[in-house]
């Protein structure tokens, strides 16, 4: 019996959260589930696959990710099956796995839809999650595809002395994710002094944690997947700085 992940944009108010799950255990009560998140922003594609991008990895190998971000979002109607990376992931064809998957390969089949419904989740997407957490082939569950919604993740501006990057994802306490890698950092910069400039702010050193800085003062360090974050110790930095999802941030590097 395979891990079934639950991610989703039902909040925790409805009976939504519990009704797709009723229908999985129902058919199989020793099924596993583990919720990632049920708070992400509605309809918000990037949200949920920052989120499941940013963890996947860390499940075991064939654990299944039932995805419902924007799950009626997809303007053929069509849900998707698909094997990457030895994980299986079921969505919406809404471009919310493209995100994650990029240019990678992968195995995908479309899943058959017998009758319309509003509330693909537990019609369509539990029964595909709890059959591949049961071991059946991918295959088998519907036909195979080649073609999906395709969305494209913000792209880094790099030149010589400056890395161009966006906020992609705002947390809980505030702390503002970007799109520039520690690796990227460390491709333009050669250890040179830098600047990272933000709304009317620049800092000008990666610390370690908050406890660098004093209660109030702005912060900028590496999450734990090495992305740029840009933070208030003590402090909501999204509403401080007046920065959300999609807000520039830039690094100029010293020229030597």
């Amino acid at each position: 019996m395979g891990l079934i992940t639950f991610l989703s944009d039902f909040g925790y108010t409805d009976h939504y959260v519990a009704a797709v799950k009723a229908k999985i255990l129902s058919s199989s009560p020793q099924t596993q589930i583990i919720d990632i998140s049920h708070a992400i922003e509605a309809y918000n594609i990037a949200h949920g696959a920052f989120v499941l991008n940013s963890l996947f990895r860390d499940f075991p190998l064939n654990t299944v990710h039932l995805v419902a971000v924007d799950s009626q979002g997809s303007r053929q109607g069509r849900y998707l099956a698909v094997q990457f990376q030895d994980h299986f992931f079921l969505a919406a064809d809404n471009g919310l796995l493209s995100l994650i998957i990029e240019t990678q390969p992968v195995t995908m089949v479309e899943l058959p839809v017998a009758i319309p419904t509003t509330f693909a989740a537990k019609d369509i997407l539990a029964p595909a999650a709890l059959a591949l957490a049961n071991g059946a082939d991918l295959k088998s569950l519907g036909k195979s595809i080649t073609q999906y919604r395709e969305l494209i993740n913000r792209q880094l501006r790099l030149s010589d002395h400056a890395i161009t990057g966006h906020v992609v994802h705002v947390d809980h306490y505030g702390n503002l994710i970007t799109n520039i890698s520690r690796d990227s950092m460390d491709a333009i910069g050669h250890d040179r002094p830098f600047t990272v400039h933000f709304a009317r702010e620049t800092v000008q050193k990666i610390s370690g944690d908050f406890t660098h800085v004093d209660e109030g003062d702005v912060i900028c360090f590496y999450n734990q997947q090495g992305w740029l974050s840009i933070g208030v110790n003590k402090g909501h930095a999204s509403e401080l700085l007046g920065l959300h999802y999609d807000s520039q941030v830039n690094v100029q590097f010293k020229k030597m």
